[in-house]
This record gives structure tokens, C-alpha cells and sequence, in this order.
């Protein structure tokens, strides 16, 4: 008892000691200072030390039933009364089986100790152009204006580059930066990557300068410099930066076959149990009863073969294998090896929208100004109006004639909201080679800085990219930008300046954008915003159009963004810039303290536009969802996007056909509401289900189980405005509440926990990086693969390892039928048939290839499987491996092994030696024979494999001489004699499978003939 507290005590510590993350001030240059004692920073990914590696290799092997069983029998062989022939027979398969796992794990573990130290060795000094090391403060840059482009892939998933600004008095300061005294204060460290709040102080000075720090002055670890170089100050070390933070430790994954067999190996240790006291009670329980019984366990013990795991194990690398060599998905990596059956066996599939479904390239398609709508086709008018509009501004304006004065306010509202789009964003252009190359030239305006061809955009987002690329496609373009100005040229080449003053950047929370600027030939001051229309519509003055052109354009498939403004003069924007100053330095609720400010400028503000940019669908979406849904398939789509725009992209790719019905989930948010929308839907049939996010929530909350089985009931279901989180709810529900197998398929970072939670993750390596793909268990580059990967890939692996599972158990049932035979006629004595090689080589030499080549048999052709999808639907029944198909195998096993053996005592009652040649020569060729009856599709290998197992039999009986007889084993009785055995054994079941082929065919064999 004491031992179990005291580690429970132990562990508890260990958590406890987890959880203390502080807050921390750290003085620039004088480690002195620090009282705390924080992580080492070094990466560590292994998963065992050098005194943890045996003991963890061994409890992840012996938890399994099957390989705890194999110890305990082995072990029983070191007491004498209990010896069965030779220690070899049972130690060696045992230590074969350890040694192979533990050579594998140990070459994974000096893979991950050497990738470990590679990266714990590096030495930093300034930091350009490598990962970044640990979580720091962006102190100084050696660019000009005081900022540097971080690459983020490693950490969030988004293949962009973001923006960074270094701390304004380090940047400024002329000299060393330890000759100052100054501290950083850093919140404690956590999970949030987009958040963080601190202070910089500077001691030295009169009055000391605070500047408050937040996300934009932080440089994480794992990120990488693409631009300058950089000097920070390192806040989090090792364990406590925000990568490893978000590092969970994914699960490992069993498959659903795995646990089938496990369940038949508890069967079959039970029939055995039952089986050694059956052949006690027979004895009449006489003398040392209880040894006589574990005797006839270990006797038996064959009839749980240790070569399952073997078997399967290699028949999962050998799956693997065949899908990364398959031409027609190229570039598909098999990342988890232990669950490809899973692929065979799937109901339900999760997946995202954007990026999975449609490309992550926008295409602007759209602007509505309220009267007055543009599409594709009328794009040059926007740009006659922008030129217009500019050579106005350049020239006197002349006496107007009443006519021109509607299209002078069509063309100054144009005007305004292509500006509005030009300024409103974060987008910064990047130019290469001959680009600005130093300071100097960064307010030339040299032809050469800003040719369009050398100019590219980055951005978090393609949708803002696009509206800048529009922006200069109409004539307005983006040439410069830094932290604190902008310069937009016009179509007759006049640069316009502008310096800016604020940017509100955009959060998932708040929906939207805002930038303040002031333009620097008039002294004006604008605040411009833009963001999604449930944001906006309350800050926006009253409008009739904005809500019902939303929803025409989202039904349209397009992405909406409502585009607005506000005038400030001097006086007002000095007073919200004081309290926004003050609210950013607080340390207490600074983000709730922050937004209320903001809000305070974000009331009756002028709507300007409203843009449609469309998401382009992958190649090939539509055949490819109509593929599983033929399948028997059910597809759902989790998106974060709006219910309209998440609708229209159902119907575009055909997930929602065009005849069905769709149910829109009214918006819920009480109980009571929940249940009559409920009641309402349950009234309809066959139609699809579109719900957000915040009802979801509500549902779930009330009436979860109700929920789960309406949906479940439904063709397909779109949640839209879903989180990450409640993606991965989504699929743990779907796991709890259907016995059926889910597989999630995402191309990004917020997909991950879906990805993980799912029986079975997909990742597409796509636009957004390679976080989804790294994630998953099976890594893809198009939607359009995942077709073949579970009509031919998933069939073939669950088919074969069904297969090959089976005949392994069938290969240990026999022969422990044999022994019972022999033991029975014996006066139940409890001596072995057969002993020492012939049982180890039994299970290895004889029968290995044979039987291991079942991996190669295949039951249709790949086209027919694409080509008749409905083939699927058989597999997800599990009809491959049941309880029923199981007691096939064993009367099978029971018939053969007892043939057998009285076949062998019958013919042959001369002499005892000649019954083991004779019936081990006959099941030798039954079991090979057995193979060939298994067999649908012969392989070139497999006939190999035959003869050879059967060449290397014949080879060895001339050195068995303690067990064979070699001048008996040449003459002509032996061999009519094995023949004939082997005859009777096998000729029934192939004249039965004959039959049954011709009166009953499955469904497969119907096609392919």
C-alpha cells in the first residue's frame, strides 16, 4: 500500500510541478538578476532513456493478451515438472518476436536522439534565415524601418509571412543594447499562439519609458526569419514555449480489426482452457491433477499462434508500402503503419472546406456599392471611372453640366471604395532581386523598385491578397509598405502617401479589420474597416440592401467582405489614441479593456461596398464525393465559414445532390427553442442538414443523443462557423453514439484535433502547410486520391489481413487438433506430438512464405473497385472477420487436423516413428494446399513461395534424422499413403467451395466474370 501512494504521491508532484508556469521579468544583460530557475533549452522527443528503454519496449509488448499469454507459457518450461520437449520450442518464436520490436524501436529511438541533438547543438548568434531557438522579444532589426518578415508553417500551419515590429526604444537606441538597464515582463507562458501581453521598461532614463509589448513584438520558437537579421531577448525556454505547449502527444491508434482478433484470441484461450480440462476429466482427475492440466495448456498453446502479431505487422508495412508506390496517388505518405485496414472499414467522413474541398485561391468576382452592382464582365467600367476620377483630381475641375453630376457621385463612390480596398488590409509587397535593396532607395520611386513584375504579395490571408491584386488590376496599386506608412500609385504614375497611424488586426473573435490613416498631401484622417457582414451589420449606418445582397452573393459561392469608413478630425483621433495607449499598457483584462476602446470608434460608420471573391473547387471534387456516397459513405463538411457560402459550396460539389431537400437549422439558443426545431426536422426525410456552430452547441448541451441520431439519419450535414475544438467534438460523438468507423480529412492547422480525434486522419498537403499532413495518419496531395486510397487500398488491406489473420489461427488449431487426437488414443497422456525444429520450423520455414503471401491476393481488380463502389458497402458490415466466419475455420481445422491424425494411426501401426513422418509430411502439404484454396488471385510470388516452402521441407528431412526415418521416407508406401491422407483432408473443402462459388457467388465474383 505504502509503495502505491508514495507513487501516487510521485506523480502528483510531477503534475503539480507541470502546472506552475509563472510570469517572469528578464533584465536585458544581467543574468545575475534572475532568481528562478527555468527549463534547459533543449528539444526533447524521445520517448525512453537509456535505463527506460527495455522496461518500456517490454510493458508495450506484454499488454497485449496474446504476447502476456506466450510469456507465461515460456516461463512455465523453467519448471521441471511442467517441461514439454525442448526450452527452443517456445523461447525462440518469444525472443524472435521481442528482438525484431526492439530493433525497430531502438532505430526509431537514435533516429529521434540524433534529430534531437542536430537541433540542440545548433549555436545562434544573430538570427537570419534559421528556426528560430526558444520565445523572445523582437529587440532590434537591421532593417531600416524597424520590422521583419517571420515564416510560420512550423507552428500555425499557414504557409504566409507575417509581419513582426521590433520594440521602438531598442530600435532607436544608437548603442550597445547592454549598456542600457532595462527589463522585460512576460505574462506566464501558455497554449495561445495569436496572444500575448507584456511591458518593456527602461530604468535608465528620466522619466523611465514603458512600452507595452504584445504578439507583434514576439518572435516564437520554430519560426523562421525571412527577411534581416534580428536581435531578441529570450523570454521562454524549452518546455515552456508556446511550440512545445501546443505539442499534444497524439494517441496511438488501434485498429478495429486488431481488436477483433483480440477478442477471437480471448475465444480461443478459453477453448483451450476448456479443451486441458476435458482431457483431465477424462483421466478421472487421478493423481497430481492440477500439473497434469497445465501441462495439456502448454500442450495446447499453439492453438493461439505467436506468429499473429508477427504476421500482421509485417502485412501492415507491406500495405504501406504498396500505397506509397501507387502511381496514381503520388506523393501519399503512410504515416501511422498500424491502421491501414481502417481504410476498408469507414462510415462516416469528416471534411473540411477550405483548402480539402475547394483550391485556397481566390478569384475576385464582385463589388456592390448598394444601387449599382460590378461583376467579371464589367470590370473596365470600375476602371474607366478610377482613371476618370484621378485625372479630375489632377486637373481644375470644369463647370459641370447637370448630366455628369449622377455619374460624378457613381464615380466618387467607385473611387472611395477602391481606395477603401486599397488601404484597408495587411498586405505588404515584396520585391525581389533588384528590389529595395538598402534604406536609401526605400522613397525613390524608381521604375525599377516597383515594377509590377517583380512585385509579389504576402499576406495572412489569399482573400486580402486578391482584393490588392483587384485593387491594381483597376488601377490602383499597392508599392509600398511599411509599419508606419503606405504608398498607393495611381493610373497616371502620381504616388499618393499615406501614413498610418493604427491597424486593428483581424481576430477570429471580432470578425473583422481596421486601419486608421492619414493621408499626407491633405492631413485627412480615416478610419477604414472591413469584415465578415454578421460583424459589420451593427457598426454600419442603416441600410435596406446589405443583408439581402450578403446572402445573394453567398449563394452565388462567393466570400463576403463588407467594406466601411469613418472621417476623424485631429481632436478626435488624439483623444482615442490617449485612451487606447492607456488601455494597452494596463496588465489586468488588457484585451477586454482594449476592444472596448476600440468599439468606442467603431459606431455609425459609412458602408461603402460590399466584395465577392469566389474559392475555386479542387480538381475533381464532384466524381469523387458522388464515388463515396455510391459507397455508402456519409459525408459530412465542418467548416468555419458562413452558413451561406458553406451551403452553396455543397451544392456546387454535388455533396448535397441537386434533387435533395436542405434543412437550414434555424439559429437556437435556449432549451426550449431546441426542441421544436428539432421536432421540425424530425418531420423531414431525406434531406440534408445544415446547422452552425453556436446551435450545434445548444443541441448538444439538451439533447445530444436525439441530435446525433437525427443527423445520423441524414444524407449529408454541413456545420459551418465551426471551431477546431468543436470539429474534434463532432468526431468523438460520432464515435460514441455509432459503433462506426470515422475518418477526418483537412489540409490545415485548425483541422489537427479533427484529424487526431478521428479513427482514421487524412491530411492534404495544401496552401495553408504541411501541420494537417504531419498530423494525420495518411498524408495526401489531392482530394481526388482519397477515392483509391479506401475503394482499392482500404479493401485490399482489411480483405488480406482478415485473411491472413484467420489462416494463422487456422495454422495453430490444427495442429493443436492433431495433438488432442494423439493424447486422447494415448491414454491422455500429456506428451508432445511433435517436438523441438519441427514445431519452430512448422511456424517459420515451412509455412511462412506461403502464408505471408496471402498479402499480395486481391479479390477484385482495382478499376472494377472504383468502377462499382457499392463493393464498399460489404466491407463496412466486417463480414470478412466475424465470430461467424471464425467457426468456419475452426470445423475446417477440427475436420483436417483429426483426418489427419487418425488417418496416420490407421495406416500406420507398426511404428510410432513413421505416425509423425507421415502425418507431419501430410500436414505440410495440406497447409500449403490450404494456401491455394484461400488464394482468388494468383501472384507470380505466391507460386514462388510454394515451392519454395516445399523445396526447403524436402531439403530438411535428410538432416531430421532423430524424427524422420530416411530409408522409410524413400519408398512407395509413405508417399501413396501421404497422398492419400492429404487427399482426403483437402478434396471436400474444394469440391464445397466449388459448389458454393456456383450457387452462391458473392457479389465481387459476379462482377468480374
Amino acid at each position: 500500500m505504502s509503495s502505491s501512494l508514495s507513487c501516487c504521491d510521485c506523480l502528483a508532484h510531477v503534475c503539480r510541478r507541470k502546472k506552475e508556469l509563472k510570469a517572469r521579468t528578464v533584465w536585458l544583460g544581467c543574468p545575475e538578476k534572475c532568481e528562478e530557475k527555468y527549463p534547459k533549452n533543449a528539444i526533447k522527443n524521445q520517448k525512453y532513456n537509456i535505463f527506460t528503454f527495455v522496461p518500456g519496449v517490454l510493458y508495450q509488448q506484454f499488454k497485449f493478451f496474446l504476447n502476456l499469454y506466450f510469456l507465461v507459457v515460456a516461463c512455465s518450461q523453467f519448471v521441471p515438472s511442467l517441461k514439454i520437449g525442448y526450452l527452443y520450442t517456445y523461447w525462440a518464436p518469444l525472443g524472435f518476436v521481442l528482438v525484431v520490436t526492439m530493433v525497430r524501436e531502438a532505430v526509431d529511438e537514435v533516429r529521434r536522439y540524433r534529430r534531437d541533438k542536430e537541433m540542440n547543438s545548433q549555436l545562434y548568434s544573430k538570427l537570419t534565415n534559421q528556426r528560430i531557438p526558444a520565445d523572445m522579444i523582437f529587440l532590434r532589426t537591421s532593417e531600416k524601418n524597424g520590422s521583419c518578415f517571420i515564416r510560420t508553417d512550423q507552428l500555425d500551419g499557414e504557409t504566409d509571412w507575417k509581419l513582426k515590429v521590433a520594440v521602438i526604444c531598442t530600435q532607436r537606441l544608437p548603442a550597445d543594447l547592454f549598456s542600457i538597464s532595462a527589463y522585460v515582463y512576460a505574462q506566464r507562458p501558455q497554449l495561445d499562439i495569436h496572444s500575448f501581453e507584456g511591458n518593456f521598461t527602461r530604468e535608465d532614463t528620466d522619466p523611465q519609458v514603458i512600452e507595452s509589448l504584445s504578439i507583434e513584438n514576439t518572435l516564437w520558437a520554430s519560426t523562421v526569419v525571412a527577411s534581416g537579421t534580428v536581435i531578441g531577448v529570450v523570454i521562454y525556454t524549452g518546455k515552456e514555449t508556446r511550440s512545445v505547449l501546443n505539442t499534444s502527444n497524439a494517441k496511438n491508434k488501434v485498429g478495429l480489426l486488431d481488436l477483433e482478433l483480440n477478442r477471437l484470441t480471448k475465444a480461443l484461450f478459453l477453448a483451450q482452457v476448456v479443451l486441458s480440462i476435458v482431457m483431465v476429466a477424462v483421466q478421472g482427475f487421478v493423481g497430481p491433477w492440477f500439473r497434469n492440466l497445465f501441462r495439456f495448456v502448454v500442450l495446447f498453446s499453439y492453438i493461439i499462434p505467436i506468429s499473429l502479431r508477427v504476421n500482421l505487422d509485417m502485412g501492415k508495412s507491406a500495405y504501406g508500402w504498396m500505397i506509397m508506390k501507387d502511381e496514381n496517388i503520388p506523393g501519399t505518405v503512410v504515416r501511422t503503419s498500424t491502421i491501414p485496414e481502417e481504410l476498408g472499414r469507414l462510415v462516416y467522413l469528416l471534411t473540411d472546406k477550405t483548402g480539402t474541398l475547394t483550391q485556397n485561391e481566390m478569384v475576385f468576382k464582385r463589388l456592390h456599392l448598394g444601387t449599382v452592382s460590378y461583376g467579371t464582365d464589367t470590370m473596365d467600367e470600375i476602371q474607366n471611372h478610377i482613371v476618370q476620377s484621378y485625372a479630375q483630381s489632377a486637373s481644375p475641375p470644369s463647370n459641370a453640366t447637370p448630366g455628369p453630376k449622377v455619374r460624378k457621385s457613381v464615380s466618387s463612390r467607385i473611387h472611395e471604395a477602391v481606395k477603401a480596398i486599397a488601404l484597408c488590409h495587411n498586405v505588404t509587397p515584396v520585391y525581389e532581386s533588384h528590389a529595395i535593396v538598402n534604406g536609401e532607395t526605400e522613397s525613390a520611386e524608381a521604375d525599377q523598385d516597383f515594377s509590377d513584375d517583380n512585385r509579389t504579395y504576402q499576406a495572412s490571408s489569399p482573400d486580402e491578397v486578391e482584393l490588392v491584386r483587384w485593387t491594381q488590376s483597376v488601377g490602383l496599386t499597392l508599392v509600398n509598405r511599411d509599419l508606419t506608412s503606405l504608398q498607393l500609385r495611381t493610373p497616371s504614375g502620381q504616388m499618393l502617401s499615406f501614413h498610418i497611424l493604427q491597424i486593428f488586426p483581424f481576430t477570429s473573435e471580432s470578425k473583422r479589420m481596421g486601419i486608421i490613416v492619414r493621408e499626407e498631401s491633405t492631413g485627412d484622417i480615416a478610419f477604414y474597416m472591413k469584415g465578415a457582414d454578421v460583424a459589420m451589420a451593427s457598426i454600419v449606418q442603416y441600410n435596406d440592401w446589405l443583408e439581402e445582397e450578403c446572402g445573394n452573393m453567398a449563394r452565388e459561392g462567393l466570400r463576403t467582405l463588407v467594406v466601411a469608413k469613418k472621417s476623424l478630425s485631429e481632436e478626435q483621433y488624439q483623444d482615442f489614441e490617449n485612451r487606447y495607449n492607456q488601455a494597452k499598457l494596463s496588465i489586468h483584462d488588457r484585451g477586454l479593456k482594449v476592444t472596448a476602446v476600440v468599439e468606442s470608434l467603431e459606431r455609425e460608420m459609412e458602408l461603402l461596398c460590399l466584395t465577392g471573391v469566389e474559392d475555386q473547387l479542387q480538381a475533381d471534387v464532384r466524381p469523387t464525393l458522388e464515388l463515396l456516397r455510391n459507397a455508402g459513405i456519409k459525408i459530412w463538411m465542418l467548416t468555419g465559414d458562413k452558413l451561406e457560402t458553406a451551403t452553396c459550396i455543397a451544392k456546387s460539389s454535388h455533396l448535397v445532390s441537386r434533387t435533395q431537400d436542405i434543412h437550414i437549422f434555424k439559429p437556437v439558443r435556449f432549451r426550449g427553442e431546441a426542441h421544436l426545431e428539432l421536432n421540425a426536422f424530425r418531420r423531414k426525410h431525406d434531406c440534408a442538414l445544415v446547422i452552425s456552430g453556436d446551435s450545434l452547441e445548444v443541441c448538444l448541451r439538451y439533447y445530444e443523443h436525439e441530435f446525433v441520431e437525427l443527423a445520423c439519419q441524414c444524407p449529408a450535414v454541413v456545420c459551418c462557423r465551426c471551431s477546431p475544438t468543436q470539429k474534434a467534438q463532432i468526431v468523438t460523438l460520432l464515435k460514441q453514439h455509432t459503433a462506426n468507423r470515422t475518418c477526418a480529412i483537412g489540409d490545415g492547422g485548425n483541422d489537427v484535433s479533427m484529424i487526431q480525434a478521428a479513427d482514421c486522419g487524412i491530411g492534404i498537403e495544401g496552401k495553408e502547410g504541411k501541420q494537417a499532413s504531419l498530423a494525420a495518419d495518411f498524408s495526401i496531395t489531392q482530394f481526388k486520391h482519397i477515392g483509391r486510397l479506401l475503394m482499392v487500398h482500404g479493401r485490399n488491406s482489411y480483405k488480406r489481413s482478415a485473411a491472413l489473420g484467420q489462416f494463422v489461427m487456422h495454422r495453430g488449431m490444427i495442429i493443436s487438433t492433431m495433438q488432442a487426437v494423439f493424447s486422447s488414443v494415448f491414454y491422455f497422456a500429456s506428451v508432445p506430438l511433435y517436438q523441438g525444429f519441427l514445431m519452430v520450423g512448422y511456424a517459420t520455414m515451412y509455412t511462412m512464405f506461403p502464408v505471408f503471401s496471402l498479402v499480395l491476393d486481391q479479390d477484385v481488380k482495382p478499376e472494377m473497385a472504383l468502377l462499382y463502389p457499392e463493393l464498399y458497402k460489404d466491407l463496412t458490415k466486417g463480414r470478412s472477420l466475424s465470430f461467424k466466419t471464425f467457426l468456419i475455420w475452426v470445423l475446417v481445422s477440427v475436420y483436417q487436423g483429426g483426418i489427419l491424425m487418425y488417418s496416420a494411426l490407421v495406416l500406420f501401426e507398426a511404428e510410432f516413428v513413421h505416425v509423425v513422418a507421415i502425418s507431419f509430411t501430410a500436414l505440410i502439404l495440406t497447409e500449403l494446399l490450404m494456401v491455394a484454396l484461400t488464394i482468388r488471385t494468383w501472384h507470380w510470388l505466391m507460386v514462388v513461395a510454394e515451392f519454395f516452402s516445399l523445396g526447403c521441407y524436402l531439403a530438411s528431412l535428410a538432416f531430421l534424422n532423430e524424427y524422420f526415418d530416411l530409408s522409410f521416407i524413400t519408398t512407395w508406401p509413405f508417399l501413396w499413403k501421404v497422398s492419400a491422407i492429404t487427399l482426403v483432408s483437402c478434396l471436400p473443402l474444394y469440391i464445397i467451395k466449388y459448389l458454393k462459388r456456383k450457387f452462391s457467388p458473392p457479389s465481387y465474383s459476379k462482377l468480374s466474370s
